[in-house]
């Protein structure tokens, strides 16, 4: 029986039946997903209120991301004026409009 165990402790390991580089494909593919996911759409996003608030002019009826629906006045670099109501003016900066509304919303709000 002594001669069993030796040979049992001698035996090589089995080798791997993977390869070296599949370990690292569920993380990669993970990385992938996130971006598809996650990223890229947020990216997509904040691009498309860049090029809305950069064409931003006067007489375009607006909501703030503080909820305010007005029209705007007043176009400067960094703020714009905003009427809320007859002679109520309101400045504001430039990225906190989030929507551009349809002409004519204000009248009926």
């Amino acid at each position: 029986m002594n001669s069993l165990i030796p040979a049992a402790w001698a035996q090589a390991s089995a080798a791997p039946t993977t390869g070296q580089y599949s370990s690292l494909l569920i993380p990669i593919a993970f990385v992938a997903i996130l971006y598809f996911m996650m990223i890229r759409p947020q990216q997509k996003k904040a691009k498309d209120h860049q090029a809305m608030v950069s064409k931003l002019a006067a007489g375009d009826e607006v909501v703030t991301s503080g909820g305010i629906l007005g029209r705007i006045v007043e176009v400067g670099d960094a703020f714009l004026t905003i009427e809320v109501a007859d002679g109520v003016r309101v400045k504001v900066q430039r990225g906190q409009v989030t929507s551009l509304m349809p002409k004519g919303t204000l009248k009926s709000a």
